[in-house]
């Protein structure tokens, strides 16, 4: 995959104020503001359409390009328009190459898990240290045939080279159980004769069901065909 360009043109700003701030909006600005290593906060205006792209992807860093000068910072937070989701303001910290910091970084959890077993998402995200130009998108965690008794901790996950967790090593991830909540840790031999004897107990009791269901068919037609009987036997005795 082709790497993202992440140089965006950032201007100061002298200007404040929710007033400004919507008429910057409306002319396709983002008001933000840029902390960290001991500077001033500094409050610069963003092209939205290109800050929207680059920051779907979690702690985005971007190369900001200040009156000619590159600056790195890493965005922090961003708040939105609750309704139209729209970008009202966002919170940059600086950063230098070769520092880490402190993230927060989401779990993918790709394949699938064997048939009948159910995936539990203990952690949908992680906190970790990493070096500041080099954060994981996110972290992947692999089921592709996972079985019931199948588990995942914090300590089990890849981290890239310099990344280290925040947190216990032994929190679970994800787990994967049976259909009965059962986390037995059974072979996919053993899964597949349970999925088996659970699909012919289903298959008896569609059996049983039908017959009994023959059975109260029968018996109607039997009262039916009785009181014909009766019937036709009363009609004979009123003729007589």
């Amino acid at each position: 995959m082709a790497e993202v360009d992440n140089k965006v043109v950032a201007d100061l700003r002298t200007e404040f104020g929710k007033g400004f701030a919507r008429r910057l909006r409306a002319a396709g600005k983002i008001p933000a503001v840029i902390y960290g290593h001991g500077h001033e906060v500094r409050h610069v205006a963003l092209p939205t359409h290109q800050v929207s792209l680059l920051i779907r992807k979690k702690n985005a860093v971007l190369d900001l390009q200040i009156n000619g000068k590159s600056e790195l910072v890493l965005v922090r937070d961003v708040q939105k328009d609750p309704v139209h989701q729209v970008i009202e303001h966002m919170d940059l910290v600086e950063i230098i190459k070769g520092e880490t910091v402190h993230v927060e970084v989401p779990i993918h959890v790709v394949g699938t898990q064997q048939s009948g077993a159910i995936l539990e998402l203990d952690a949908k995200s992680v906190h970790i240290t990493a070096e500041a130009t080099h954060i994981p998108e996110f972290l992947e965690v692999d089921i592709e045939g996972a079985v019931p008794g199948f588990r995942v901790t914090l300590g089990d996950l890849k981290f890239p080279a310099g990344a280290k967790i925040d947190a216990d090593p032994s929190q679970l991830v994800v787990h994967v159980h049976s259909a009965s909540g059962k986390d037995s840790g059974e072979s996919g031999e053993e899964l597949a004769a349970e999925l088996a004897d659970e699909a012919a107990h289903a298959a008896h009791k569609e059996e049983l069901h039908h017959e009994q269901h023959d059975a109260e068919k029968a018996a109607v037609e039997a009262d039916a065909e009785l009181s014909g009987a009766v019937a036709e036997a009363e009609k004979f005795e009123a003729a007589e």
